[in-house]
């Protein structure tokens, strides 16, 4: 699969780099504002100048969506059972053709499943991990159909429009995210994906695996980013995630005025979480 990479810093290659992942529906442009933000609080407090970078999954952005060979089996209700795993070897193969041997890994939403995939598959590629607004489990029945019958919208009108609702105001949002600059700027976003692409990360994410129980055996330095706003990934239910992680120690950032798309509402914060995790990573390595 082709995993198209943005640097946002090259970094001194003698230093472990900082490797974002993005959330469904967008690309890595979530990033941009608070991979700066990192570079300048890290630049500001005079550390190594570390590289940062943000790869981008298949058919997001301006990624090609995945042949059928490149994706693999298709389940009966239209899943993609291997697809998962498939990308998470393309993002280590991305990870080696930069020049590195291993990251800190960050993941927000289904960022997150892709990391802990990763991990599964390849762990001494990690020098730190963190989990932003996401979970460990894999969908529940309903969840799984709901996902197959966007992908399958998609897919025959040629529309984002089963998607756009990450883009609209919703009462409990947080102040940024109802505000019409936040609207516009998903929006465009949104409007700007592949309806083929969205569709494809529907029936990979479908049928990926649960990887609860990589929780326990991610032993370096580990960070959870939760927005109190967020409606899937609040505070109470990534506690029981960190609390799994008994093989390290695990930073919780609570984010105030914040939902499922910390890094965008919040840039700060979350780079000096991003930062923290970078550093403990460092020291240990």
């Amino acid at each position: 699969m082709t995993i198209a990479q943005t640097t946002y810093r090259q970094g001194d290659p003698s230093t472990v780099p900082v490797v974002l992942v993005h959330a469904f529906p967008v690309d890595h442009r979530i990033w941009d504002e608070c991979a700066d933000r990192l570079i300048d609080c890290s630049a500001g407090d005079g550390d190594p100048a570390f590289g940062v970078y943000a790869l981008e999954m298949p058919g997001a952005g301006e990624c090609p969506v995945p042949t059928a060979e490149q994706t693999g089996p298709v389940a009966e209700d239209g899943a993609y059972p291997e697809a998962m795993t498939r990308m998470a070897e393309s993002y280590a193969a991305a990870l080696r053709k930069a020049g590195f041997d291993k990251a800190v890994w960050v993941g927000i939403s289904m960022g997150g499943y892709l990391i802990l995939e990763l991990h599964r598959l390849h762990p001494e590629m990690f020098a730190g991990i963190m989990l932003c607004d996401t979970k460990a489990g894999g969908d529940a029945p309903a969840t799984r159909a709901n996902r197959v019958a966007i992908a399958e919208e998609c897919e025959r009108h040629d529309t984002v429009d089963p998607v756009m609702h990450f883009a609209e105001p919703h009462d409990g949002d947080s102040v940024w995210k109802r505000s019409d600059e936040a609207v516009a700027l998903f929006s465009g976003w949104i409007r700007s994906q592949d309806p083929r692409g969205v569709a494809w990360r529907e029936r990979m994410a479908a049928a990926r695996p649960d990887e609860t129980d990589q929780l326990a055996k991610i032993t370096v330095p580990a960070g959870i980013v939760s927005g109190t706003l967020d409606p899937s990934s609040a505070p109470d239910r990534m506690r029981p995630i960190a609390e799994q992680m008994t093989g390290t120690d695990c930073a919780f950032t609570v984010i105030e005025d914040a939902g499922h798309f910390t890094c965008v509402e919040k840039p700060d914060e979350v780079a000096r979480a991003i930062l923290d995790l970078w550093r403990r990573a460092a020291a240990a390595d």
